[in-house]
């Protein structure tokens, strides 16, 4: 399908590939991985011919079209978003397929005819992935098309993908999608497209294995070389032996040298300031009422934090989540209700807003070295180089900065001088794999209290020890990682969420009968024989609801069974790398079993005694 015949590339100076090669075909899943700067989007530019290679051929199959998706896109014209989405000669085809992708990137069906000029760039994005996803080119190349997507749609996303008739290229630092998606990972390493087979956890086990293998293979090859100069050194002089020397001279010669191993970047290890230790009560919540408009996002609103907790906000998009964040951060004038910090609670909030805080005259360098509490150089280049600054970088003016770049710049500032109270929404945005490493390594050695939003898994396991599941503007909390989260959700969701609706309903008063005149004999007797059939009626009608309460329950723990059953398949890779549409199947299985779950739970509750 596409050939990557010895290319070689460089760009500012500095050369980014050298006799790279690679080979996609037809059906294949690929991650392209390496840190910042190394050439990933250079790459697709090249493959797309936007860009030309300074050496080698790269060579696509007739007829292949190829779809892309960039990182930023440009702002969107008077198009509505199903025309952005179907395309500018859409059928009626393609529209319906449209609307189904829409809805399933968490449009609402009411946003269809807005102009997308009106949306933020996210949802732009998401607009044109839809239209991606509508066109359904032979080979899609996608540059980090994660990083919008809130963790429920990117669920949905990555579902759609595994069904995907044609070949994937996608750039991406989130591990879980490249694990979940991909059956071949290229790495930009050292000016080589390295290719490994499997997703990204084989790709790690592969590349120790190869790293390994070549350092084992040089270093015998080192001994070889020593062994020969020495003999040749000892006996070049000598005329028993001089036959002998020149053989090796010419062994030498022939030799093809391995190249020494070329180590990874260093790790960068840096120990965080600690923060002031706040109470035991570190924010509360009560009776909280705040609306967008007609929108009612919260109502009557509870939430207590203590200290030391690291909790994870999940649920779907518009759920809530990031104003939750706001509200506790402050950022939002309550409608009703009440916040109270507690004692000796210091807050840090970090949201792309928090960028207004940089003084745009200062260096990189300057802006961190500004915070109140003093860091050496050093130190701060330390930590900047683990945040992409690195070299020369660190002297920029703040004022020439990207968005992602002062997003990361903030997130240093925060980090050398923490609050003891954090909310994160979607710190890892803009990162590479090592400097989410970074930002994981200094969220383990922080005492402080975390509450954070992220739509990166492998983040979300390092860094959570409790769960809030947000949606409909009700708090569900759940008192373990992630992976106990998943587990509870997914085994009795539908039972947890229906008890926990009817939960708060508070039964109407009933009234009073009016008084009237006593009963004579006869009329006394009628009552009795009317009670005596009431209570056969009503045994009858119990002996049945018990029955029927039994065969639901039977029904319900069969359902939860099979609920499990289907998880567990969706849960390995092995699912993934024998069938794509095996797991299509599945997953479609796991749906209808979850309404057949949800009806029967809401049956059981109907019929069981209150």
């Amino acid at each position: 399908m596409l050939t990557v015949s010895r290319v070689t590339k460089s760009f500012g100076g500095r050369v980014l590939f050298e006799e790279a090669s690679l080979q996609i075909n037809s059906g294949d899943r690929i991650g392209l991985i390496g840190p910042n700067g190394a050439g990933k989007t250079t790459l697709l530019s090249l493959l797309l011919k936007s860009e030309e290679p300074d050496d080698g051929v790269i060579s696509l199959q007739r007829g292949v079209r190829c779809g892309y998706l960039p990182q930023e896109v440009a702002a969107a014209t008077d198009v509505t978003v199903i025309e952005l989405a179907s395309g500018a000669e859409a059928d009626g085809r393609a529209e319906a397929a449209a609307k189904r992708i829409l809805s399933g990137l968490a449009f609402r069906e009411e946003d269809f005819e807005r102009p997308a000029r009106e949306l933020s760039g996210g949802w732009i994005m998401r607009a044109h992935l839809a239209r991606l996803l509508v066109e359904e080119p032979d080979l899609l190349l996608l540059d980090e098309p994660t990083n919008h997507l809130d963790l429920e749609t990117l669920g949905w996303f990555q579902n759609h993908l595994l069904g995907y008739p044609g070949a994937i290229l996608t750039i991406s630092h989130d591990r879980e999608f490249l694990n979940a998606l991909c059956r071949g990972i290229v790495e930009i390493r050292h000016r080589k497209l390295v290719r490994y087979h499997g997703n990204f956890d084989a790709c790690l086990e592969q590349k120790r294995a190869r790293e390994d293998q070549h350092l084992a293979a040089y270093r015998n090859q080192q001994k070889e070389i020593e062994h020969l100069e020495q003999f040749i050194s000892r006996f070049r002089a000598k005329a028993s032996k001089a036959a002998q020397a020149q053989d090796r001279i010419k062994q030498l010669a022939r030799m093809e040298r391995i190249e020494a191993p070329e180590s990874d970047e260093p790790t960068v290890h840096f120990k965080f300031p600690q923060p002031p230790r706040s109470g035991q009560r570190v924010m509360s919540l009560e009776g909280v009422r705040q609306a967008y408009g007609t929108h009612v996002v919260y109502d009557h609103l509870h939430l207590r934090v203590e200290r030391g907790q690291r909790i994870v906000l999940v649920g779907p998009n518009g759920a809530g989540k990031s104003t939750l964040l706001k509200i506790l951060a402050d950022m939002l004038p309550l409608e009703a209700g009440e916040r109270t910090p507690g004692h000796n609670v210091t807050l840090g909030y970090f949201a792309q807003h928090r960028t207004e805080t940089l003084d745009l005259k200062k260096s990189v360098l300057g802006e961190v070295q500004s915070i109140s509490r003093p860091v050496g150089e050093q130190a701060a280049r330390n930590i900047l180089g683990a945040f992409l600054f690195r070299g020369d970088d660190v002297f920029k003016p703040v004022s020439v900065l990207s968005g992602g770049e002062k997003s990361r710049l903030a997130l240093v500032k925060l980090l050398l001088d923490p609050p003891n109270l954090l909310l994160l929404d979607e710190p890892t945005t803009h990162l590479d794999m090592p400097s989410i490493d970074a930002l994981i390594r200094a969220l383990a050695h922080y005492d402080g209290t975390i509450i954070f939003v992220s739509h990166d898994v492998h983040f979300i396991r390092a860094i959570a020890t409790s769960v809030i599941h947000v949606q409909r503007g009700h708090l569900t909390p759940y008192a373990g990682d992630y992976a106990y989260y998943l587990e509870k959700s997914r085994a009795s969701g539908a039972r947890a969420g229906t008890v926990a609706s009817l939960g708060n309903h508070q039964p109407d008063a009933v009234p009073a009968a009016p008084k009237e005149a006593g009963p004579g004999l006869k009329e006394i007797r009628a009552l009795r024989r009317a009670e005596a059939d009431a209570r056969a009626a009503a045994n009858r009608e119990a002996r049945e609801r018990e029955k029927r309460v039994a065969a639901l329950e039977a029904e319900i723990a069969a359902l939860e069974a099979r609920q499990r059953e289907l998880a567990a398949l969706l849960e390995d890779p092995a699912t993934y790398a024998e069938n794509p549409s095996l797991a299509m199947e599945t997953n479609r299985q796991l749906t209808g079993v979850a309404e057949a779950l949800e009806k029967a739970t809401a049956e059981w509750l109907a019929a069981s005694p209150a």
